[in-house]
Formats: C-alpha cells, structure tokens, sequence
C-alpha cells in the first residue's frame, strides 16, 4: 500500500529525515514515534505530499506520488498536528466544504456528513461556530475533516491532543473502527494509545528509523524473573548452571530474593530447568515469570543506546 525508498528531507543544513525506507501494507495500523525534532512530521507531511522529499521515493497504491499527487491525496486522510479549522464556520459547513474539496458527491453528502458527526461525537455541536469549540472539540473537528470522505489511507498527528480520558478512549474505539477498512498511521506522545491501537511500531531517532517492528515481538522479554525464600549463598552459580540461562542479578524482595535471569533460551525451555534447581536446593519458589516489556521501556532502550553512540563521537 505504501513504499517508502531511501527519503530525506534537508532544511538548508538541516537534514529532518535521512535515507528513511519502510513498507506499510494495506490495512496496517502502524505508530510513528519519536522525540520531538525526530524528523515524524516531516514524514508524515512527505507522505500527504504537502511538502517534497529532498532525494527518495514515495509510491502509494502502486502510484508514484511525484506522478500521481492528486490521486493519491484523494485517497488519503490527514490530521495535521494543528489542523486548518476556519473559526467563522460552523462545524457542519466546514464539513460539507471539506466534502466539496474531497470530491464527495452533493447527492450522498448528507449521509456522509451525518456519519462523520456521529463518529466524532459532534452531532450536538453541529451548528456551533468553530470559534466557539474547545480545544478538545476542535480535535475531533480535525479527525472528522480527515475521515469525511472515508479514505483508503489515514495519517494522525497527536489524534488525541487535548482529549479528556472519556474521549480519548472514543478515539481509541474510532481507530480501530476505522482500521478495518483503512490502513493507518499515528504518531503520537502518549504510548498507551499506540499500544492499544498499533500492531506495528516505527520509532524514529534524529531523521533515522531506529526500530521497525511489531508491537508484540518488541514487548517480547529475554528476562525470566524468579523469586526464592531462603535460597542458599551460591543459588546465582547454580541458576547461572541452568542450560539457556546468562546473566543473572539479585535483589531482595519482600518475600525473599529476586533474581533476574538473562535468557539465551525460550523461557518455556528454561523453567523446567529453574523449578528443578529449586527443589534440589531445597528453596521455596514462590514466583517465576517472564519479564513484561512496555513500549515506554522499548522507548528508553532506544534513546539510552542512541545516547551512548552520542557519547562514544557517532553521528545519529
């Protein structure tokens, strides 16, 4: 659905995006992450065409977008991070003008815009001035302008900015909604919304991808947590004996003692093995899981490894 080949967009000095390549399939729901300045925008505004890539290609639907510009925009829905509202309208006749804009035709345009207020909650603001909306209000304009005409592909940026809890957890139903026909992208800071609407997840350090995966693969763990009560004094040796098992650190815990085991193995083939030492070494096991992983953990993997390159005199 989208191919994206080696972009980069340079500022005068200023490269925002470096040789950035990836492959979005149809009906994906794929995250974009960063810092700020991380080059996300930039991105995602080479994808909407809005601005050019200085070097690369973008191909959309099998269309080149230096080819193809207006067809594959008529696919698309954006949410820009500030989206272009015109505050002298009222939230209905901006949507019937973005309608016109998008090509929806005049006879199914009631219907349409019914669909679009109703899936953004804005029904009993219809008729209000734009200026009037609150900044939550405004947000859920901004969506409801991107998915007026129901397009193939939608790009987020920050969808639930200014949202309150109730309706940020209303976005995160319309995204999953809207990702059963649609094939999506958000970029967001809150990264309990990409793990509850994402599969995938591309995190991007300083204009350069610096993960592309799967969200389940990411919060995969290769640490097993084991909790002993009265282990004996060379319970580390002998875990560290345990085919699969690597590194292993202790810390006391209100039970006993935790240990953290550095796996090189599956876990399911490494418990066994842990559940047997514990009886030979006459321990009381009293827990053994495997280590859970958050996005937000991922996220400062990444920005402590990006540091140390920093630090080691590598350019990011």
């Amino acid at each position: 659905m989208i191919e994206v080949e080696g972009i980069t967009r340079k500022y005068g000095e200023l490269v925002a995006v470096d040789d950035v390549s990836f492959s979005i399939g149809k009906g994906e729901v794929v995250g974009l992450l960063g810092h700020n300045g991380a080059g996300k925008t930039t991105i995602m505004r080479m994808l909407t065409g809005y601005i050019e890539p200085t070097a690369g290609s973008v191909v959309i639907d099998g269309m080149p977008l230096s080819e193809a510009r207006l067809s594959i925009q008529r696919k698309l829905g954006y949410l820009s991070e500030n989206a272009p509202l015109y505050p002298d309208m009222s939230v209905v006749r901006y949507l019937e003008y973005v309608a016109d804009l998008r090509g929806v035709p005049r006879a199914g345009r009631p219907a349409v815009l019914k669909r679009a207020l109703e899936r953004t909650w804005l029904t009993d603001r219809a008729l209000d001035p734009v200026a009037t909306l609150s900044k939550g209000y405004k947000q859920r304009l901004g969506v409801a302008q991107a998915i007026v005409h129901e397009p193939e592909i939608l790009i987020l940026d920050e969808p639930t900015n200014g949202l309150d809890p109730t309706q940020i957890f209303q976005m995160r139903s319309l995204v999953s909604d809207l990702s059963q026909k649609a094939t999506i992208i958000v970029s967001t800071h809150v990264l309990q919304e990409v793990e509850a609407v994402c599969e995938r997840v591309i995190i991007m350090v300083q204009g350069r991808i610096a993960v592309d995966a799967r969200l389940s693969e990411l919060q995969q763990s290769n640490r097993l947590v084991v909790g002993l009560g009265n282990p004996s004094d060379d319970a580390p040796e002998r875990l560290r004996e345990i085919p699969g098992v690597g590194l292993v650190t202790a810390a006391d815990g209100p039970r006993g003692t935790s240990y953290g085991l550095e796996l090189e193995a599956p876990a399911e083939t490494v418990a066994p093995g842990v559940a047997r030492a514990a009886v030979e070494g006459g321990w009381e096991l009293y827990r053994m899981s495997e280590e859970a992983r958050t996005l937000e953990t991922v996220f400062r993997e990444v920005g402590a490894k990006e540091g140390r390159r920093e630090g080691s005199g590598r350019e990011g």
